[in-house]
């Protein structure tokens, strides 16, 4: 099992985030992790320039010899590079699995709006960095070595589905490179937003015409809130509630998905 490390989205921290390498190792045996140089570049915000990124992602994800993508880590910058990437996978890219979750979610959103590949909202290879981030990791590469099910968001129920960041979400909306989420579950999480801006993502969520098929949405964590003043005074739940209702989808409650130690697997479409 071969599976490529890229950084699509924001420079890594190779001192940091080099351990997940030696757990794989020592881990997953059968798996030969294979990290690009790019991972460790840096153009500003960035690991490397837009091409620079855009080719790595190319040169792995078209490479017959890879069987998966797990991405190093997100931030932001994955978006500047769809127009570059997505028209030149090719059929090698069509038989892989891409795993990853926050920034990445353009690219996983892209790729299974196409059809190509099998794309998973998981952890990636910096949360080796949380507190216990061997086990978090760890639900990633079982599942892209080993078929390993037991990783995987508990809710699934069988009915397709798709996680996104919120914010993510909200910057597909719009776009071409939103995937068609008629009869799906939405399984949406948020971090470092204030909730005022959580209720202004919302509010795009719960008027998306291109949303108004969803089976219904599930709410992940919402973490590292940043504080504002006056205190906002809503719960969470109720203003997910609040604008499922003016999507005319269901609520179907909580998930174990979001920047956290705890962070599930949710394959796109049905498991």
């Amino acid at each position: 099992m071969r599976i490529g490390v890229v950084a699509p989205a924001s420079v890594g921290n190779r001192e940091a985030e080099a351990p997940a390498l030696a757990f794989a190792a020592l881990a997953y045996p059968e798996v030969d992790l294979v990290v690009h140089p790019q991972c460790w570049e840096q153009d500003g915000h960035f690991a490397g320039s837009d091409t620079r990124r855009a080719d790595a992602f190319l040169e792995f994800a078209n490479d017959p010899g890879f069987d998966a993508i797990w991405f190093l880590r997100g931030g932001y910058g994955s978006n500047r590079i769809l127009p570059l990437v997505m028209p030149r996978l090719g059929p090698a890219a069509r038989h892989k699995s891409y795993c990853g979750y926050s920034d990445m979610g353009f690219l996983l959103g892209a790729l299974y709006a196409r059809r190509i590949g099998r794309p998973v909202h998981g952890p990636m290879a910096s949360d080796i960095r949380r507190q216990g981030g061997d086990a978090t990791i760890a639900r990633s590469l079982g599942w892209l070595a080993r078929g390993d099910r037991s990783g995987l968001e508990p809710g699934l129920d069988g009915r397709p589905a798709a996680a996104f960041n919120l914010s993510i979400l909200g910057a597909l909306i719009g776009t071409p490179w939103l995937p068609d989420l008629t009869d799906h579950v939405l399984l949406i999480e948020e971090v470092s937003e204030p909730m005022y801006n959580i209720d202004r993502l919302l509010f795009h969520m719960g008027h998306a015409t291109q949303l108004k098929g969803l089976a219904g949405v599930r709410l992940g964590a919402v973490t590292a809130v940043t504080p504002n003043e006056p205190e906002w005074n809503e719960p969470i739940e109720t203003m997910v509630q609040r604008w499922c209702g003016d999507l005319g989808v269901p609520y179907l409650g909580r998930a174990d998905i979001g920047h956290t130690q705890s962070n599930r697997l949710v394959p796109f479409g049905v498991a």
